[in-house]
Order: C-alpha cells, then sequence, then structure tokens
C-alpha cells in the first residue's frame, strides 16, 4: 500500500464536496448526499465523505477507509464520463414535493 506524508497544508486530497459542481451539473441534484457502498471494504459513506484527489486530468474519489477507488470523474469536450466501478451502490435520497 502506498503511504503518502504530506504537510497538513498540502494534503494530496480534498472531501467529496469538490464533486458537488461537476457532477451537479450533469445530474441537476446535490450528489454530496448520494451514499457510496465501497466494493473494497464494503462500508457505505456519504460521497462528501470520499478522498478526491483533483490533480489529475479527472477527478478521483477514493473510500477514506480501504482506498479503493470508488469513482473516477472525467470532463472531456461535450461530455462527463462517471466511472462508478469501484461502488457496489449508489444510493440516492428521494426529493421530498
Amino acid at each position: 500500500m502506498l503511504t503518502v506524508h504530506v504537510e497538513a497544508d498540502d494534503a494530496p486530497w480534498v472531501d467529496g464536496n469538490a464533486l458537488a459542481g461537476p457532477l451537479g451539473e450533469i445530474m441537476g441534484t446535490d450528489l454530496t448526499v448520494a451514499e457510496l457502498t465501497c466494493a473494497g471494504c464494503r462500508t457505505t459513506r456519504p460521497l462528501a465523505a470520499m478522498r478526491v484527489f483533483d490533480r489529475a486530468p479527472g477527478l478521483v474519489a477514493r473510500c477514506p477507509g480501504c482506498e479503493d477507488v470508488v469513482m473516477r470523474v472525467v470532463r472531456m469536450t461535450g461530455r462527463v464520463l462517471v466511472d462508478v466501478r469501484g461502488s457496489l451502490i449508489v444510493s440516492l435520497p428521494v426529493p421530498t414535493a
């Protein structure tokens, strides 16, 4: 397992709230309230609790428990690719009327 030691001000990741804008644009709702069940450790957590690595061409969300990738988001010209192969379940609350 890769261990990264960094200063607190230079963390290599941000929390899952970094996905609110990109996913909200394409889904039309705030997905940070969605819950993901990690395929690696089977733990369910809100998307906002994931560790998002944003220093690449896309965004990579990792489980804070086992560090497995649970979601990838890549913006291309005219498209956004969302890969959730690392999640067993993505659970969304039903909007109230």
